[in-house]
């Protein structure tokens, strides 16, 4: 294509773009990434379990630089993305970047390094469930190294420290990646106890108020998603974020077969229930529950047989 055409296409793309939308062009607003935020969540990883998600010598003898090197490299690339964060958030709410700034970030990167100790001891307990509730399971290498669920928890464990502490579109953006890996969607706001096993985990989805408590099990294709998310406030206006609780709370010792849609900011469930595969549910149950649909009526025909 000749410079000439580009020049047209160019200017026909460029008055395609209206800036109210804040779809199009980024670079003024210093938006964090995506290869670097992919290389957070790689370094997570490798901090949480040395040697299964990178081929690196994590002896005895080295693994106390390995940690340090690892430790360098996610506060090299926390810095820069989370102070970009900070100001494009601020640039959308048309303030200006106080002069601490920079600061406000690296306190926040401090924060959030510290945070990695209690993720690992959630993520040791993660495995620990695969292990018991998965016959499958040879051993805990296998899990770590070949679950999905391991990797989406890592990942979404850490991004919610983020959440928490306040760093716009960086959680969001790790969560949605490991999501493209595994097949599992859970959002960063979701708040998951310690000893979560998801089976399979191809579709199962955590929305942002969601709350799971201790020593769940979900199995493949589970939703715990709102229910009417699009109810507009006194304002006229969508509420967003935590102010919309619009996801269901799971309590301890659930679990929730194949299938299984739990839905609205209202629903309870009980703790040490059982929610049956492909139940639709809206409304809260109680302790110890077991929820399941009727057997469908099936229609069982035998073949001609073929000569």
């Amino acid at each position: 294509m000749s410079g000439g055409r580009f020049d047209t296409l160019a200017q026909a793309l460029r008055q395609s773009y209206d800036y109210k939308l804040g779809i199009n062009a980024a670079g003024e607003s210093a938006l964090p990434d995506r290869e670097t935020v992919a290389r957070i969540c790689s370094s997570v990883l490798a901090l949480m379990f040395p040697g299964y998600f990178r081929r690196e010598d994590v002896s005895a003898a080295r693994i106390d630089q390995h940690l340090q090197l690892g430790l360098a490299e996610l506060e090299t690339a926390l810095s820069s993305q989370v102070v970009q964060a900070l100001r494009f958030e601020l640039r959308a709410r048309g303030e200006a970047a106080p002069p601490n700034l920079a600061a406000r970030s690296r306190e926040k990167v401090d924060d959030l390094l510290a945070d990695l100790v209690a993720v690992r001891e959630l993520l040791v307990s993660d495995v620990e469930a695969a292990y018991a509730n998965d016959p499958a399971a040879a051993n805990r290498e296998t899990i770590v190294v070949s679950y999905p669920c391991i990797e989406a928890l890592a990942v979404q464990r850490f991004a919610h420290r983020l959440y928490q502490r306040g760093v716009p579109l960086i959680p969001r953006m790790m969560t949605e990646l490991v999501h493209s890996h595994t097949g599992i969607d859970i959002h960063p706001g979701a708040r998951l106890g310690e000893s979560c096993f998801i089976d399979h985990g191809t579709g199962v989805v955590i929305g942002e108020t969601a709350v799971l408590g201790k020593r769940c099990v979900l199995y493949q294709g589970v939703g715990l998603i709102a229910w009417n998310p699009l109810a507009k406030g006194k304002d006229g206006e969508l509420p967003r974020g935590q102010a919309n609780r619009r996801h269901p709370t799971v309590e301890d010792h659930v679990t929730l077969y194949a299938g299984a849609t739990v839905l609205g900011g209202d629903t309870v469930i009980g703790h040490h229930s059982v929610i049956g595969g492909n139940v639709w549910l809206t409304h809260s149950v109680e302790p110890y529950s077991v929820v399941t649909i009727k057997d469908p009526e099936l229609n069982i025909r035998t073949k001609t047989k073929k000569a």
